[in-house]
């Protein structure tokens, strides 16, 4: 015999949200484990109390599974649990191996099954570093600053004396590159020659480095390798300018996040001036609009939107609208 588990979220406590929910993931199950309809026993679901409009066993039947027995339990209130949550055991004749499912919200419970990435690209000043950083926080992944990591690279150029029109060089010093990611309370920091730099490389010569830097085939190439080796191991969010693109081309999340130079530039200047940096307005809206060309116009890894992205003008919306709106998209699709 075979006991296969599976869970899943509705949005409302509605009876077409239970039967949508519950068929999806009933049908899942049986497709991930190849299972006949005469291999089935009998289904087990037990459901949150704030489910109360159908029984998910009713909901099974509606969705064809009527071929079996179906039994229905209601799990008592626990503060801090999962809301709106339906939780199924599938019992089945035969040997081997079993494919569990979580979807949708529930796929918090089984994070072993359920990894995945978000990527969010867009121009510089955007938001999505900060919409990145509360997503990851949200929904307890972790959040992987690309920026930092070729800002590293330019601040490590810069400490070398090395220009980027000198190609081989740059190629020697980064492929030898000491540089590490680690994360401290929460927090990702940025680790370069055993030196703690993620304050110095964010100050505005080194962002502005940073353009010319990543738009070097050999200084890609490593982040890139480094980049796609984190994402495979964990769920995570990325944040860069050809994540969807290069990066991570088949991240099941993503969004091209902008807004305009304007309202950029403003929200540069107050990062800077908060931070003690002398800046004038009118000059950052020229470097965030060379910076937009630059990226833009690279030979390799131009920043674009990918054609499955999708776009998100953060002009006027908050971080917290931007948060919401994307973790809906995320249990839309889970």
């Amino acid at each position: 015999m075979r006991a296969i588990r599976g869970a899943t979220t509705v949005l409302k406590d509605e009876p077409q949200e239970i039967c949508a929910a519950v068929g999806e993931l009933l049908n899942t199950i049986v497709q991930k484990n190849a299972l006949r309809k005469e291999e089935i026993v009998y289904i087990l679901f037990s459901n949150t109390s704030d489910i109360r409009s159908m029984y998910p066993a009713k909901a099974a039947r509606e969705a064809g599974f009527s071929f079996c027995a179906l039994f229905s339990a209601q799990e008592p209130q626990i503060d801090g649990a999962l809301v709106l949550c339906i939780r199924v055991m599938v019992v089945a004749e035969g040997a081997g191996n079993v494919s569990h499912a979580y979807l949708r919200g529930a796929a918090d419970l089984r994070r072993d099954l359920n990894k995945f990435a978000i990527a969010l690209d867009g121009p510089s000043g955007s938001g999505k570093s900060t919409v990145a950083k509360q997503l990851a926080r949200e929904l307890d992944i972790l959040y992987l600053d690309t920026g930092a990591m070729y800002r590293a690279c330019a601040l490590k150029l810069k400490k070398e004396g090395v220009e980027c029109s000198n190609e081989a060089r740059v190629a020697s010093v980064i492929g030898g590159i000491d540089l590490r990611i680690e994360y401290r309370g929460g927090a990702q920091r940025t680790v370069l020659d055993g030196v703690d730099v993620s304050e110095e490389i964010r100050r505005p010569e080194v962002s502005m480095a940073a353009s010319a830097v990543s738009a070097l085939g050999c200084v890609r190439e490593k982040m890139v390798e480094m980049q796609r080796k984190i994402a495979s191991e964990q769920s995570c969010v990325l944040d860069g300018r050809d994540i969807g693109t290069v990066v991570l081309p088949d991240a099941a999340f993503k969004f091209f996040v902008t807004a305009s130079v304007s309202v950029r530039a403003r929200r540069r200047y107050g990062e800077l001036t908060a931070k003690g940096y002398a800046v004038d307005l009118a000059e950052l809206e020229k470097e965030i609009e060379e910076r937009d060309r630059n990226d833009s116009s690279r030979a390799i890894s131009p920043l674009r939107r990918a054609e499955d992205a999708e776009l998100i003008d953060t002009s006027a919306m908050t971080v917290e609208e931007v948060v919401a709106l994307i973790r809906r998209r995320i249990r839309e699709k889970v």
